[in-house]
């Protein structure tokens, strides 16, 4: 049985004022698992080691302020997914347009409430779910749909072109797109969970199965030889994946492509 404990995102907060830190760990910490950081270097200690969901920093720190760790994550392809929430107490328009310019993904004024700061968080963090499921349950949804910046656009048109040039292979795995992304199979692995909410192997299973749309929806081959062609191992394996994948056959899902046609 999943412990409901292992089942809450985790939140990394980072504030230098410790009564602030504290208050902010102990409101959030009924719905997520939090570390608290003292500054921006600190945090990056932190992510090094654990998997974040979400950050809530503070701008003014000492060492590595909020502006700089915002930076920091979203230039660099291990964090550049994780939703970050600016709160400082310039309050002012360009104060608001600087912090979305560095690559926060909300910005919240001190004095905030609480509760606007939970709703954030939450929403945040629903966005993410819904962009992964539309992709993993849509047999057209491209996995660039799950980018929510640059960073991401990049690492997923590189690893969706590297998945797709070795589709025939039924040996293609989790090593070869280690070695190929330049990355170690657990950080691939760390990156490809958080964008995806999927396994590298998950993943690769369902980009076979979404070339496997296109090919149907060309109608150019049949279900026998598309099978072949994105590297399942017999016709009856991939009908039955993708049924399972998407709620439909390949026979119908060519059929409702050819009347709409």
């Amino acid at each position: 049985m999943v412990n409901a404990n292992q089942l809450k995102s985790t939140i990394l907060v980072a504030d230098d004022h410790q009564e602030i830190l504290d208050f902010l760990a102990d409101d959030l910490s009924d719905h997520y698992h939090v570390l608290k950081a003292s500054d921006g270097e600190q945090a990056l200690h932190y992510l090094d080691d654990h998997a974040v969901d979400l950050i809530v920093s503070d701008v003014m720190m000492p060492h590595i302020d909020g502006y700089e760790l915002c930076t920091r994550l979203k230039e660099n392809i291990h964090f550049s997914h994780i939703p970050f929430i600016m709160l400082t107490a310039k309050n002012s328009l360009q104060a608001k347009i600087e912090g979305l310019e560095y690559g926060a993904d909300a910005y919240i004024e001190k004095p905030f409430s609480p509760n606007f700061l939970q709703a954030q968080i939450a929403s945040l963090l629903r966005n993410r779910q819904h962009v992964r499921a539309h992709y993993n349950h849509s047999p057209s949804s491209p996995m660039q749909s799950m980018a929510l910046n640059k960073s991401d656009q990049i690492f997923l048109d590189k690893l969706n072109k590297l998945i797709l040039d070795n589709i025939a292979e039924q040996a293609l795995c989790v090593d070869l797109l280690a070695d190929r992304m330049n990355m170690s199979r657990p950080t691939l692995y760390r990156k490809i969970k958080a964008l995806s909410d999927l396994s590298p192997n998950e993943l690769i299973n369902i980009t076979r199965l979404k070339k496997a749309a296109a090919y149907l929806h060309e109608g150019t081959y049949k279900v026998y030889e598309i099978s072949s062609m994105i590297g399942f191992s017999s016709s009856s394996h991939f009908i039955r994946n993708f049924q399972k994948q998407f709620g439909i056959s390949p026979k119908e899902w060519s059929e409702q492509h050819r009347q709409a046609n």
